[in-house]
């Protein structure tokens, strides 16, 4: 059976899930009567200590929502040059709303309140305006590292006295949440607009959550029908998504452990070379390099494709793997065990 490590995207719902989904009540989302639907997102603005909430369809509709709904054509976003929005979202900022973007400095996908200061545009005719400043927790490209609240506080203080909306991109918040032991109400609080995905580590089949002011969302609200995002009777998702929220938030603590267990049998693996420690693996994902010698990272992951193993090449020599609700320990051990025999076999091919 093969074992997929690309993403934490690729879930399956759970049988209990299934049956929440077949059971929610609908209604109509786009003429205001979505049961289901309005319990999610009262659901999600509470555990996000926000006023209000928009489910979406996607984490990268979430994004461009909020620089929609809050930037000009012409103003720039400050975020690290290593951010979803960036390298995943096909452009989305300058084709959708017209936007600059900023890359900022910073180990691990994370930045400091020096280099949003440094980054903040003098207000004249001449330049763009800084409108935004966008904080991915955790950091994807970054190694899935967290933002601390400390860290999460400096910046946002930063972005206050900079006339900045920031905008945190919690795609896989709840994992920063359940590795520090905090809540997310911690990281928020001091936040304008949230992004949360439910399709990541919390295991459902499809969706994404804006939270932030009534008025910001009323707007954002017309934007996502723009987008082509509003969806009829999508209480059946939202049903998946309050079902992740109840059951599959504490569990990833589990896909944490999975992580240092994998990367600690990649450590071993002579030819690879792990990103980090594995014992300080923060979250669910886990990357190394190959060496030359083992070929590419794709020529890699081709071959771990043939042995069982899916996992994703990120450039020339760099694999990512990530852990989720759908691999169990005794998965990893046999991952682990692939990979040192797939990087055997082509060092000898070499």
């Amino acid at each position: 059976m093969m074992i997929d490590l690309r993403s934490d995207t690729v879930t399956r719902p759970t049988q209990a899930m299934w049956d929440a989904m077949r059971s929610a009540p609908l209604g109509d989302d786009v003429l205001g009567d979505e049961p289901t639907v309005q319990a999610l997102e009262y659901k999600v603005a509470q555990l996000l200590g926000q006023d209000a909430a928009l489910f979406v369809p996607s984490g990268t509709m979430s994004n461009q929502l909020a620089i929609r709904t809050v930037c000009e054509g012409g103003d720039e976003i400050l975020a690290h040059k290593e951010s979803h929005i960036i390298h995943y979202e096909t452009g989305s900022p300058a084709a959708l709303s017209g936007c600059m973007i900023a890359p900022l400095e910073g180990e691990g996908g994370v930045f400091d309140a020096a280099a949003v200061r440094g980054a903040i545009r003098h207000r004249d005719q001449h330049a763009p305006l800084s409108r935004m400043l966008v904080v991915e927790n955790t950091s994807n490209r970054g190694g899935g590292t967290i933002w601390s609240v400390e860290q999460c506080t400096a910046v946002a203080k930063a972005a206050r006295v900079g006339g900045l909306h920031l905008h945190i991109d919690g795609a896989r918040l709840m994992n920063a949440c359940v590795a520090l032991g905090v809540t997310p109400r911690d990281f928020t609080a001091q936040a304008d607009s949230i992004s949360l995905c439910f399709s990541k580590g919390l295991g459902a089949p499809v969706g994404s959550a804006l939270v932030g002011p009534h008025a910001f969302i009323a707007r954002a609200r017309r934007f996502r029908k723009m987008f082509g995002g509003a969806m009829r009777q999508s209480g059946l998702l939202a049903a998946a998504a309050i079902y992740a929220l109840d059951h599959h938030v504490a569990r990833l603590a589990d896909d944490h452990q999975n992580a240092r267990a994998l990367a600690a049998h990649i450590q071993k693996v002579s030819g690879l070379k792990l990103e980090g420690d594995a014992a300080k693996i923060p979250t669910n994902m886990v990357f190394f390099r190959v060496e030359s010698a083992l070929g590419t990272a794709q020529a890699f992951c081709d071959r771990l494709r043939e042995a069982g193993v899916l996992a994703l090449a990120l450039g020339a020599d760099r694999v990512r793997m990530v852990t989720h609700l759908d691999v169990s320990a005794s998965d990893i051990d046999r991952a682990g065990e692939t990979i040192g025999t797939v990087a055997s076999s082509s060092k000898a091919c070499a």
